[in-house]
């Protein structure tokens, strides 16, 4: 029996839609007993009649598929079984019988065709059904119209509503396709974004660190000095390391154990490892941290990190201004160092790094960023909303790690 069903259902697959096997099974299923119901019923089965004739044709574009015949092009799938159970029935209802089967074929034909075509060609074929019958009935002794004239039209709606239904479900699967691969994307964006924050951040400390230590050695020589800066480089660059696995790690579809993000909380030590690497960096706080949230506060530990390595890269020597200001609707962080001139862009660097990079992480979170020169030099500010009303608006959006 096994071996029957696949077969079936390799036979069904080849065929030019995309239903279920188990649906066009049963209604070729059903559409064989009844052709056979209709030549038992004329006395053409044991022996062998004329009768037989017809409902074989009525079967045979079911049965071809049933015995492994060569399926014809996809276009011919509905002619041959238009044709064949036009021809069939018309056959059977030269002779027909009382409670006579034969028009059953047609209600079936019909919902198959329902089923696999356009309405126009299934409304076509249902009106040449009502047409055969009400034929059959005129010129010959056909019985009961009105239950098989309901029936053609309750096939065509089931074959109409399975086909919509085809429809409306490979659309669905079409859009959480894109819906999957826009958030892919996205995730792939995001994570180039924490890399491009995690290595410009360390390897701008790292190179201070670096080129402290060669000063102390060269200039000088002081061993001591250069063995702590060449520590705190060593230390910045594992935990470059530690922090990078980290971010490339969510790139594993497996389950990991890794570290929390850092988050507001933690821009003290940001800033204190560039005040270490000899970068003068002023910080103030105002106002109670523990109001902003997790995403936001990784927000602002990343903003404020490009903005220092931009500072190391592009105006050496000046003196950076972090403030950060927690008040009951909104949080702002602010960086300003003494320069006029913009950062410039990295050859090279996609849409995820620099300064559009951290306007797009403030987007995300629903805040705002801006940048540019001021009557203090460059600056960068960006501000995020904190009202519970915000809140509740990002959680009916999905955006994760607002729990």
């Amino acid at each position: 029996m096994k071996v029957v069903t696949e077969y079936l259902h390799r036979r069904v697959a080849v065929l030019p839609y995309d239903y279920p096997p188990a649906i066009p099974i049963a209604s070729d299923l059903g559409l064989i007993a009844a052709a056979i119901v209709a030549v038992a019923q004329r006395g053409a089965l044991i022996p062998p009649g004329w009768a037989l004739i017809g409902g074989l044709i009525a079967m045979s574009a079911c049965l071809g598929v049933m015995l492994g015949l060569p399926v014809p092009h996809p276009r011919l799938v509905p002619v041959t079984l238009i044709a064949s159970t036009f021809v069939g029935t018309a056959l059977l209802l030269l002779d027909p019988v009382p409670n006579d089967v034969a028009p059953f074929i047609l209600i079936v034909g019909v919902a198959q065709i329902a089923a696999t075509t356009g309405p126009r060609v299934s409304v076509s074929v249902a009106v040449a059904a009502v047409g055969m019958i009400v034929a059959a009935a005129t010129l010959g002794d056909l019985e009961g119209i009105p239950p098989y004239l309901t029936g053609v039209v309750l096939g065509w709606m089931v074959g109409f509503v399975l086909q919509t239904q085809l429809r409306l479900l490979q659309r669905e699967r079409e859009a959480v396709a894109r819906r999957a691969e826009q958030a892919a994307g996205d995730e792939r964006r995001r994570i180039a974004r924490e890399v491009h924050d995690v290595i410009a951040h360390s390897l701008s400390i790292t190179l201070l660190h670096l080129t402290g230590a060669r000063r102390a050695l060269q200039e000088d020589r002081d061993v001591d000095e250069a063995i702590e800066a060449l520590t705190d480089a060593e230390r910045l660059g594992r935990q470059a390391m530690a922090d990078i696995r980290q971010t490339v790690g969510l790139l594993d579809a497996g389950p990991s154990r890794v570290a929390p993000e850092p988050d507001i909380a933690d821009i003290p030590e940001l800033v204190a490892d560039f005040v270490r690497a000899g970068v003068h960096v002023k910080y103030d706080l105002t106002g109670s941290p523990e109001a902003v949230s997790a995403a936001t506060g990784l927000g602002l530990y990343r903003i404020t990190q490009e903005s220092l390595a931009n500072v190391v890269k592009h105006a050496p020597g000046e003196t950076a201004k972090v403030r950060l200001r927690v008040a009951d609707d909104a949080v702002v962080v602010s960086i300003v160092n003494g320069t006029h001139r913009a950062p410039r862009s990295e050859p090279g660097a996609g849409s995820g790094s620099g300064l559009r990079g951290m306007r797009q992480r403030a987007e995300l979170l629903g805040g705002s960023l801006v940048a540019g020169p001021d009557a203090n030099g460059w600056s960068v500010r960006a501000e995020f909303p904190l009202g519970i009303e915000f809140r509740n608006c990002l959680l009916s959006r999905g955006i994760p790690g607002l729990s």
